[in-house]
């Protein structure tokens, strides 16, 4: 068996643990090198998708057992603006509970606002959708990979901005936000554009939690897996051959990746050592960098583990 695993903002500038495991797995491997992406523009390109524009919002539909059919979708992430001295800074949907009746009670009143000219679908308490009836040249980064910065500089053209600002007055009103701690205030526009005819990749399986991984997987006819705890879970349903991606997007803060190591790197080491994996390749799209280890690569001693800091 190979086993990939795409490890998004694996060197991300933080205070990062030792990783036993991780750390073995880069030092015997054989790096690779490649153009930094972020990890949807990196899936796009490995599920035979190159383009500009990564149509997040459609493939979330068909993640989420939908049919987007034809119509221009866009992601609709709830988000909070928080007011700071230098501006606006972005607080991602992950930064805080969303309830799904309060989902739904907000995207009703966006409807009811917005009704003739686009549609908002909660998919997800956290990730929502818009289907437009036009199409929408509107390019923004997804929320996550802005957490905390400041918003001014990855706003959408101006002329998207008197539509925030009817969106983001509308949340202001609404009951819902009066109760909350942490008010939605806005909603982040990112990934536009229509389903793709097709796509199409090398493995024959993909276990994810991130809704594009599995969208472009059920696009390219591929067995999808939800992403279960650990390693141990998924070897004892995966089949003894076959090419495998697994999508680890969970690193946030060094106590995630420390718990990456001990769930996910732990046992698939022992598992190359023990054979019941072949090789194992992890990504970091955003560094630019592929580390292929065969069982092999273990003997070489010689090639220290070293704390995880940089891709060199």
């Amino acid at each position: 068996m190979h086993l990939e695993l795409a490890v998004p903002a694996l060197f991300a500038e933080r205070e990062i643990p030792r990783l036993p495991a991780l750390e073995l797995l880069l030092a015997r491997g054989r790096v690779s090198r490649a153009e930094p992406l972020s990890i949807e523009k990196w899936l796009c390109c490995a599920f035979d998708l190159e383009r500009q524009t990564v149509p997040a919002g459609a493939l979330t539909v068909l993640a989420d057992g939908g049919e987007p059919g034809t119509d221009f979708w866009l992601r609709a992430d709830p988000v909070h603006l928080r007011v700071e001295r230098d501006g606006l800074a972005l607080v991602p949907s992950a930064g805080f509970t969303v309830a799904r009746e309060e989902a739904e009670a907000l995207a009703e009143a966006l409807n009811r606002r917005f009704g003739d000219e686009f549609t908002l679908y909660p998919l997800h308490p956290a990730r929502w959708c818009l289907r437009s009836r036009d199409e929408i040249a509107l390019e923004a980064p997804p929320p996550l990979e802005i957490a905390g910065r400041n918003v001014d500089a990855h706003l959408p053209a101006r002329r998207w901005h008197p539509l925030l600002n009817e969106i983001q007055m509308v949340l202001h009103e609404h009951p819902v936000n009066a109760a909350r701690e942490v008010p939605i205030n806005s909603l982040w526009l990112w990934g536009a554009g229509r389903i793709p005819a097709a796509a199409r990749g090398p493995w024959q399986s993909t276990s994810a939690s991130e809704p594009i991984a599995l969208g472009l997987a059920r696009l390219a006819g591929m067995r999808q897996r939800a992403l279960p705890p650990g390693a141990a879970e998924w070897l004892d349903r995966a089949p003894e051959n076959g090419r495998h991606l697994i999508v680890l997007d969970q690193l946030r803060t060094a106590d995630a990746l420390g718990r990456l190591d001990a769930a996910w790197f732990a046992p698939l080491l022992d598992a190359l050592r023990r054979g019941r994996i072949e090789m194992i390749t992890v990504h970091a799209p955003e560094a630019g960098a592929s580390y292929e280890t065969m069982r092999g690569d273990l003997r070489r001693f010689w090639r220290r583990a070293r704390p995880i800091a940089s891709p060199a």
